[in-house]
């Protein structure tokens, strides 16, 4: 484990820093409370007592790793890269990051940078912890107190994934940075009614704003979107991978997709929204 990723984090117990054990087994914190690294190589800092969140399934994360692979989201990464990498930040914390794929493609443009992606799937932290050399995994919980100093990230991401502003706020350095991505209003808008998807919230918008601002201030945003031709596998990854996977079948899916054409347009449309600490 990178040690400048493992100074990131604090004790879900005591709030403490952490070091790695020297045979890397895990951490163990200033007060000595111990964590053990899984053989997978992720990390599990949870609060005492709390259950780890629904996360993505196996199936979920296998369908991710396929679509993302494949390039299909390369322009996302690069949108979001735009906004993250002026600066050259040297500590990146992605929260519901799953794979880490957004989040490796940043270290590799930030040669000098580490980095932690946290998520409440096992099944994606496994895939992460091998993301890349300057990385850590944790299994966590964005909802509560995140495993991360205070005061310590230049750049928070969030890609498609909830947002806990109060807790961001507090690991960000006075300078840093929240950059999130949201889908916009057309995203998918193509699958959406022949599929039975789930359709992307008018008010989003508006809600993105009633989290956070009270505790970061909105700097801008820049909106991101291309037209993708798909064939039907593609399709099929496309929507396993997300929440749609949770409400339709693969016997519904299979049936809904045998009635599209062989290649499928399909939009890509993310708002990337940047926001600092409130001094």
């Amino acid at each position: 484990m990178d040690p400048r990723a493992v100074a990131l984090l604090a004790c879900p117990v005591c709030a403490a820093p952490f070091t790695a054990e020297r045979d890397g087994s895990g951490l163990r914190c200033a007060t000595g409370h111990a964590v053990d690294r899984a053989r997978q190589g992720h990390l599990t800092l949870l609060p005492p007592g709390r259950r780890p969140p629904t996360g993505d399934s196996a199936e979920m994360v296998a369908d991710r790793v396929a679509f993302l692979s494949a390039g299909h989201y390369d322009g996302v990464t690069a949108a979001l890269a735009s906004a993250v990498t002026p600066g050259e930040p040297r500590t990146l914390l992605d929260l519901g990051g799953g794979t880490g794929h957004h989040l490796a493609r940043l270290l590799d443009a930030l040669p000098g940078a580490t980095g932690v992606v946290l998520d409440a799937s096992r099944y994606a932290a496994r895939r992460a912890a091998r993301a890349h050399p300057r990385a850590v995994a944790v299994v966590g919980d964005t909802w509560a107190r995140l495993p991360v100093r205070d005061a310590v990230v230049d750049r928070a991401l969030v890609v498609f994934a909830p947002r806990n502003g109060p807790e961001i706020a507090r690991v960000l350095r006075p300078e840093g940075r929240l950059v999130v991505v949201t889908p916009g209003r057309d995203h998918l808008t193509e699958l959406v009614g022949p599929l039975g998807l789930l359709r992307v919230d008018p008010a989003k918008a508006e809600r993105l704003s009633a989290a956070l601002e009270p505790h970061l201030a909105r700097e801008g945003a820049e909106r991101h979107r291309r037209t993708l031709l798909l064939d039907h596998a593609a399709v099929a990854t496309l929507v396993g991978m997300g929440p749609h996977a949770r409400h339709l079948t693969p016997a519904a899916l299979a049936a809904s997709l045998a009635r599209l054409p062989a290649a499928v347009p399909v939009t890509i449309s993310v708002d990337v929204t940047s926001y600092r600490r409130r001094r």
